[in-house]
């Protein structure tokens, strides 16, 4: 059984903020060590597939740096396929940046071509979840589907975000509804999807001949299989899953990880997901420091009297000594000085927070906003950071000017504002 799997990483996912402005969402840094596409890369050579496609498109250096050549998960290979990081290119016919996810896929068809697989799983880069896809094409190759959908149950209140399937007795796609106003039900698309090879095809040159599509799978080709009483099957699936495409459910994903027990198990050495590690040496912990309910990566130091409750630091991230830090994730490097307070925020590689700052704050669940700070961002001495505020990547000393008694209110947006050189 020959199979080949197609990962859609080359969204800009604006929704996550100050962590896309510099890389796409699949390379976003997830739970201290890893990037968001690890799960999907891992679920593939756990389920033994080893002939991969990555399709990129913005910003794609930050991906095509951590995958290389595959290394990690065991897809430095050429005889099984291996690894092949793709994206938009200019060749003997007019081609564009990709349209939707389909087009993605159209427009690399001669490399999902190559080796003649039976099926194609095409999957999304920006999800955390763990799936034995080998079981999945089981299920869509024993029921003779022509496509298969992995579908998990939503809260109702969410479900205008996702794609909606409903289904007959014998699990059979009856109706697929994309991000409607009204959900006529909760069994959502995952972005997960097997196709027999043929019909993967052929469905997706019939889609380009159509002037009206917006070229993508949830919106032109389920629906248009459905409508065509195509056999597309449902998969129902019952574990942990979650779309990172905003700041709450990114802070929240993390969150899940902190729970008792975890909602995802990232120690589980049957299902281990694969990244590139840095060599760090062991994690510095001062006298007197208090850690509660946290992760901390390699490389990291943490100042004596210094507070970790229920929050994630990434690798080589610097606490000063006397500083809490609660429910909070911080990314590779972030420097955080001695006193400072930080609650419920998201803090980006390389950025420094100063003396005595405060930034973010605690709320009741019910009134949810979380502090993002950018990427290689500054932030003064003493200044306070109000919850939900926005810090952008870059920001130097000089961009909180016009704010007064050192403060940025509740929900504020600072972003970069480059020196005026004079002549």
């Amino acid at each position: 059984m020959k199979v080949k799997a197609v990962i859609l990483a080359g969204g800009k996912g604006t929704r996550l903020g100050v962590l896309t402005i510099k890389r796409a969402k699949p390379a976003v840094p997830f739970g201290g060590k890893y990037r968001i596409i690890d799960f999907a890369l891992s679920n593939c050579v756990n389920s033994n597939i080893f002939d991969v496609i990555v399709l990129t498109q913005y910003r794609p250096h930050s991906l095509n740096d951590h995958i290389g050549k595959g290394r990690p998960w065991d897809l430095d290979r050429s005889f099984t396929g291996g690894v092949r990081m793709l994206q938009p290119y200019q060749g003997s016919f007019d081609t564009d940046w990709y349209a939707g996810t389909a087009d993605a896929v159209a427009q690399n068809l001669n490399f999902v071509r190559q080796g003649r697989p039976e099926y194609v799983l095409i999957l999304s880069g920006d999800h955390i979840y763990e799936m034995d896809y080998d079981m999945l094409v089981q299920y869509h190759r024993d029921r003779g589907a022509d496509a298969t959908v992995c579908t998990i149950r939503v809260p109702l209140d969410e479900a205008s975000r996702f794609g909606i399937v409903d289904t007959d007795q014998d699990y059979r796609v009856i109706q697929f509804v994309e991000k409607p106003a009204s959900p006529p039900g909760n069994l959502a698309n995952m972005g997960v999807y097997v196709f027999d090879y043929e019909v993967l095809e052929r469905v997706l040159l019939e889609d380009q001949a159509d002037p009206n599509s917006e070229r993508d799978f949830g919106k032109d080709i389920l629906p248009k299989m459905v409508a065509a009483n195509r056999n597309i099957l449902a998969y129902p699936y019952g574990g942990y899953w979650i779309d990172v495409g905003t700041i709450d459910a990114y802070w929240e994903a993390h969150m899940d990880l902190l729970s008792s027990p975890p909602s995802l198990n990232l120690n589980d050495r049957t299902w281990v997901i694969h990244t590139r590690s840095e060599e760090r040496p062991p994690v510095r912990v001062g006298a007197d420091a208090r850690i509660v309910d946290s992760m901390i990566a390699d490389g990291s130091v943490i100042g004596a009297g210094a507070v970790i409750e229920r929050s994630i630091l990434s690798p080589g991230v610097f606490i000063g000594p006397g500083a809490v830090i609660r429910e909070s994730v911080i990314l590779n490097d972030a420097y955080i000085e001695t006193g400072v307070r930080l609650e419920r925020s998201l803090v980006d590689k390389i950025a420094v927070i100063g003396k005595k700052a405060r930034v973010g704050a605690w709320q009741d669940m019910g009134d949810l906003r979380i502090t993002s700070i950018g990427k290689n961002a500054r932030i003064p001495p003493e200044f306070t950071i109000g919850a939900g505020s926005v810090v952008g990547s870059d920001c130097t000393h000089e961009s909180f000017a016009r704010f007064s008694n050192m403060t940025v209110p509740e929900g504020s947006d600072v972003e970069f504002s480059p020196r005026i050189r004079r002549a």
